[in-house]
């Protein structure tokens, strides 16, 4: 796919913009792959650029993408499907798959650690950089932000949007200005200028709640905050938060980039279309989940020590159970056993329930666990047959090969979220 193709699909926008122009002295970059789980899609689906395209569940749903076509619809991420199919009824709605996401996640991942080991992934589509590195081999920020946009394109079929500043939080918020496929320069001695016009909602730690407060206190901008009495602010929302937001409101985030640790969890969860007291259907529900989790720890290639469940009954109250297995799996039929086990441990009868979920955590390095996976050992052969249905799910498709007792079985459930 061409850049021109996917630009068309990432819609209207600015176009490798600079902003303030020097980039010297910036050297942290935030990348974030535009409208991720949607570009994603149409890389197979040419016939779609420059259509409103969204990918989530089913009625009950929530919006998990949506190209720049949808979002000038008035669609936008965690709307309920129901209403996005109301602003936008021409829109073509798409399930997810989050292994293919989880897969070219890694990828970008692995692209931006070929241009710098100082990587902090914040989700699957966005990272913060630290190039300070990385500038005397690849050439100035701007340049080494073109090399990995061309990059991204080029390996991956998708676009990004790249915020270069001093700080973290800046170079956060320059590349949701930049949206979509640009890049922002905010230079240091520019970042006052940049930050006081925006409203306070930009800055981290602002939730609905904190905003309500800083309105009432007639604090409407990032600037108002700066110009404000740090008393005043710690006064009104408790010392910490007042020190915190007074401090970004000047530009001042110390925070570097730190590189994570691989991910403590794998998880995937579904909401029935109805309501179901139907213990049959859980199970099934929880083998489907649990072979989703599996599969994604093996692809991982990790093992789980403990195993968790989630269940979200009619009224919305939501529990979760866990249990530590006594040696790391990644094998699907312990996962759902186990998760089985918690499910019917809670004596749940005739209790309406709306959503179950499946997590492994614990996740350690599958070559460093100590598994019972020698030749002979009982989870052997299931573990193999596995490994081995992987493979012709990533030639076939998810769906080339089923659970046994998951085909032909009617699937009550509407929305999958990770």
């Amino acid at each position: 796919m061409s850049r021109g193709q996917v630009r068309r699909s990432s819609g209207p926008g600015p176009r490798s913009s600079r902003g303030y122009g020097n980039d010297t002295g910036c050297p942290i970059l935030h990348i974030d792959m535009d409208a991720f789980f949607a570009l994603v899609e149409l890389r197979t689906r040419p016939e779609l650029h420059g259509k409103p395209v969204i990918v989530g569940g089913g009625s009950r749903g929530v919006v998990l993408s949506a190209t720049y076509e949808a979002r000038a619809l008035g669609v936008h991420s965690a709307m309920p499907i129901s209403r996005a199919r109301r602003l936008a009824p021409q829109a073509v709605i798409i399930p997810p798959d989050h292994r293919l996401y989880s897969e070219v996640s890694r990828n970008v991942m692995a692209l931006f650690n070929s241009i710098t080991p100082l990587v902090e992934p914040l989700s699957l589509d966005e990272a913060f950089l630290d190039i300070s590195g990385t500038i005397r081999r690849l050439g100035p920020p701007t340049t080494i932000a073109e090399l990995i946009r061309s990059r991204v394109v080029d390996e991956q079929g998708i676009t990004c949007s790249v915020g270069i500043a001093t700080t973290k939080f800046v170079a956060k918020i320059a590349s949701a200005r930049c949206k979509p496929d640009g890049v922002l320069v905010v230079p240091a001695d520019q970042v006052l200028a940049f930050l006081h016009p925006l409203p306070v909602a930009v800055l981290w730690g602002v939730g609905e709640r904190t905003e309500e407060q800083l309105t009432r206190l007639g604090l409407y901008t990032v600037g108002d905050i700066a110009n404000t009495p740090i008393t005043t602010l710690q006064r009104a929302l408790g010392q910490a938060t007042g020190h915190h937001l007074h401090n970004l409101a000047w530009g001042i985030d110390p925070r570097a980039v730190t590189p994570h640790e691989p991910e403590k969890s794998i998880s995937s969860e579904e909401t029935f279309s109805e309501d179901i007291d139907d213990p049959a259907l859980i199970h099934a529900k929880l083998l489907h989940l649990a072979n989703e989790v599996g599969t994604r720890v093996r692809a991982a290639g990790y093992v789980s020590r403990t195993i968790a469940i989630k269940v979200r009954f009619a009224d919305f109250t939501t529990v979760s159970r866990s249990r530590t297995l006594t040696s790391p799996t990644d094998v699907t039929q312990e996962i759902y056993e186990t998760a089985r086990a918690l499910y019917d441990s809670m004596g749940l009868e005739r209790v309406r329930v709306r959503l179950v979920g499946v997590r492994a955590e614990g996740l350690r390095a599958a070559d460093g666990a100590a598994q019972q996976l020698v030749l002979g050992a009982p989870d052997h052969g299931r573990r193999e047959a596995e490994v081995a249905v992987d493979a012709l799910r990533a030639r076939f498709g998810a769906d080339a090969v089923l659970p046994g007792r998951l085909v032909d079985r009617a699937d009550p459930v509407e929305n999958q979220t990770q």
